[in-house]
């Protein structure tokens, strides 16, 4: 039976903004066994569900899909990142006034 992984992604390391992160991911895993290619050594696979991705705005639209097709899922719940404001001029302030001392 297929199986499908849904997740959210995470933030790319080597960017600051969250721009990709927002929609939810269904994505197909791989049915048939990965061979590399004799020519230049990729590795493949005959399986072209492996190459679909499809996003949602919400868990509930991706398990609407993932049930409408009859298909078996796992849910990878994502995590939170805390988010703190970091001011310029803080760099300047004597941290006892800030109150941090």
């Amino acid at each position: 039976m297929t199986r499908v992984r849904i997740y959210k992604p995470a933030k790319v390391a080597t960017q600051s903004g969250m721009a990709k992160t927002h929609k939810w991911i269904v994505e197909f895993e791989c049915q048939d066994k990965l061979e590399p290619e004799s020519l230049m050594g990729w590795v493949s696979s005959k399986d072209t569900k492996r190459q679909l991705r499809l996003k949602f705005d919400t868990l509930d639209e991706a398990l609407a899909f993932a049930k409408a097709k009859g298909v078996d899922y796992t849910i990878y719940n994502p995590t939170i990142r805390s988010k703190f404001t970091k001011d310029y001029g803080n760099n300047f302030t004597n941290p006892r006034i800030r109150g941090l001392g």
